[in-house]
């Protein structure tokens, strides 16, 4: 079934994690669809990048979602500026491979910081907002790997793990407020995540991420009376 963009036309959009990946793509696509956008990310330089020349109205700031005052100043600034944000799409994350025993506790610390307390944060702060108007979106950015165990995915399962089960939680607590909650679990994905990884697969036979960056649209233009509330993407060859 053929979805309506038009839907999105001066709809306000946030984005966790614009600067890069599937965020920026998303951004960049958005905007060409005629999209409001407030952009987050902590690399500032590369988010004033992607927040260039685009069609429609765009706002970005330093966001660290780590941090709870930086998510508490981006969703005000997004309010100030907007009046309402219609959709938020999660797409903030870290990762890196090692075996369960060689993983240190800081590497351990930093996926479930940003990968599972990231999310929490932005989407508390965006859900109580959307809340009082009685209707929004929210986008989780998953992994294959929050469903399927991996060798050397200790600590990057553990996060994505613990991020599904937080978004189950949030669709069955927020839907009843007009909310709805949608995990997207890709596999691996073309991006800059792979450059500080050995041994990584063929990017080549990766999901191009803005393959990735059109699902997420897809999803934001159902038609009223359908939520997909979780999307798992494969490369053709499997999760690689």
């Amino acid at each position: 079934m053929a979805f309506n963009t038009d839907i999105l036309k001066g709809k306000n959009i946030a984005i966790a994690g614009a600067s890069k990946g599937i965020g920026k793509e998303t951004a960049k696509l958005l905007s060409s669809l005629g999209a409001n956008l407030l952009l987050g990310a902590r690399t500032l330089d590369a988010l004033i990048e992607v927040s260039a020349n685009q069609s429609n109205k765009v706002v970005h700031q330093f966001l660290d979602v780590t941090n709870e005052d930086s998510v508490r100043n981006f969703v005000e600034l997004g309010i100030s500026e907007f009046g309402e944000i219609d959709a938020l799409v999660n797409c903030s994350g870290y990762g890196t491979f090692n075996s369960f025993l060689e993983l240190s506790t800081e590497e351990f610390d930093r996926m479930i910081s940003v990968n599972l307390r990231g999310t929490f944060l932005t989407s508390k702060y965006f859900a109580k907002h959307m809340v009082k108007n009685k209707r929004g979106q929210i986008i989780n950015i998953n992994s294959i790997a929050g469903e399927t165990v991996l060798e050397g995915n200790a600590g990057y399962s553990s996060s994505k793990f613990g991020l599904l089960g937080l978004s189950k939680v949030m669709q069955l607590e927020l839907r009843k407020q007009g909310v709805y909650v949608t995990s997207v679990l890709p596999g691996s994905t073309s991006t800059s995540f792979w450059d500080h990884i050995e041994n990584h697969p063929d990017k080549s036979k990766m999901i191009p991420q803005d393959v990735v960056a059109k699902h997420i649209v897809s999803i934001l233009c159902q038609p009223e009376g359908v939520v997909v509330e979780e999307v798992t993407i494969t490369p053709p060859l499997g999760i690689l």
